[in-house]
Parts: C-alpha cells; structure tokens; sequence
C-alpha cells in the first residue's frame, strides 16, 4: 500500500478518538493559563535575571504535558484490543506504517503548537504589559516557531518511546516526573551537562538571554537527536517484536 492512504488512514484514527482532539485543545488552553499566571506573578522585570520572552513562554513547561500525551496516547492505543496487528495485517510493510503513524502525530501537534505559541505570545504580552517592552517582535517570532517545533519533537519523543515499552502509562510515569522534576533537580546540580538534556535543550530558543552552551537551534538540534534515537528504537521494535 502507498504512504498516502496509510497516512490518511492513520489521521483519521487520530481525528476520531475524541481523547486525542481533546489533547491538543488542551495543549494551547494549558499553556495559555499558565502563561498568563505566570506573568502575572513575575517580578516588575527591573531584576537583571529578568527574562520576559521565557516569562511569556513559561506555560510551555506544564503544555508539554499534553503533547507527550498525545504522542504516547496515539501509539499505545495500537497496543490495546489487538488494534496492532489489524493495522499491520492492513499494511505489513512495517516501517512504512510506523512512519505514517509518526508523520499523523508530528503534523498535527507542530500546527497546534504553532497556534499555542502565537496565543502564548500574545497572552505573556498582554500580561506583562510594559515589563515586555524589551522583547522584540523578531525574538518573539523566533520563539514562537521554536515553541512549535519543540512540542512536536516531544510528541514524537514520547511516541518513539511508547512503541519500545508498548504502554502509554508507563511512558508517561517516566517523562512526566523527568520534565517537572527532575529535569530541574539534574540541572541545578550538573552545571552544562544538562543543557543536553532534551527538554532544556529544546527550550533555549524560547529564552531572551541563555548563559548555556547551546544557542536556540543547536537546542533544538539536541532535542531532535533524541527524538531521532527514541523514533528509531521505536521503529526497531515495531519490526522486530510480535504485534
């Protein structure tokens, strides 16, 4: 079968589970929130450390959420009810249906997350009022298509690893607790290392000032290397394991 009808097919699992389209909604409404109770409890931005771009971006941190959701989500359901082998009976050319069932994940998460970083943009703006007025629009646009590819390599970051562990919770009882915890504790005791880390790599862009060792797209360059190595895990084990 050609890629076309397998990636539409695989859309349209994706379009059709109501839990999925609720994820992405709740990645811009997640992200917008918190944006906005971040900025309004931020310092009057006369502290040098000051960083309104971050400060109109922070809601990406808990937005995150939602889309390693939605990515582990959209595999692990193949693993339920014996859907998997029905698919793979369908296509059996194994790698070609991975790869549309990756392409039906990253597609849609980086549009929305295009959307949530325009909103997360505007709202911070909005929020900070004068407190944001060194932030320029390029640096702003900058971040914005940062943000976007940055939840879309997270969304496939936790689908690669979805397809090697074959469960969506267990994926998500490892990432969640890595992103807001100990992702932090690492980097607070590790100095630069953990700027290697995938979740703060990606970040960077959506920064004004960085004192790390990475700019924004080498960030993201990171970021996508991690993906890259948990897509092609997750590919090896859908060919090499039983459905």
């Amino acid at each position: 079968m050609p890629f076309a009808p397998v990636l539409h097919s695989e859309w349209l699992k994706i379009r059709t589970l109501r839990s999925l389209v609720a994820g992405l909604c709740a990645l811009v409404v997640v992200t917008a929130a918190f944006t906005a109770l971040a900025g309004a409890d931020s310092s009057d931005g006369g502290e040098a450390d000051f960083d309104p771009l971050f400060t109109a971006f922070f809601g990406v941190n808990f937005g995150q959420i939602a889309a390693i959701t939605f990515g582990a989500q959209a595999v692990s359901s193949e693993f339920q009810g014996g859907a998997l082998r029905v698919s793979l009976t369908a296509v059996p050319r194994r790698g070609r249906w991975f790869a549309a069932k990756t392409t039906a994940i990253g597609a849609p998460v980086l549009v929305v997350g295009l959307l949530t970083g325009f909103v997360s943009l505007a709202v911070g703006k909005a929020v900070l009022g004068d407190r944001a007025s060194g932030m320029s629009w390029a640096e702003g646009l900058q971040a914005v298509v940062g943000c976007g590819i940055y939840l879309a390599l997270m969304a496939l970051f936790a689908a690669g690893l979805t397809a090697v562990l074959r469960s969506g919770v267990t994926t998500l009882s490892i990432l969640i607790p890595f992103l807001l915890l100990v992702s932090f504790v690492v980097g607070d005791m590790s100095g630069n290392a953990a700027d290697f880390l995938p979740d703060r790599a990606g970040q960077v862009v959506l920064h004004e000032t960085w004192d790390g060792m990475l700019g924004p797209w080498a960030g993201l360059a990171v970021t996508a290397v991690w993906t890259s190595a948990a897509l092609l895990a997750g590919s090896w084990s859908v060919r090499r394991r039983d459905a």
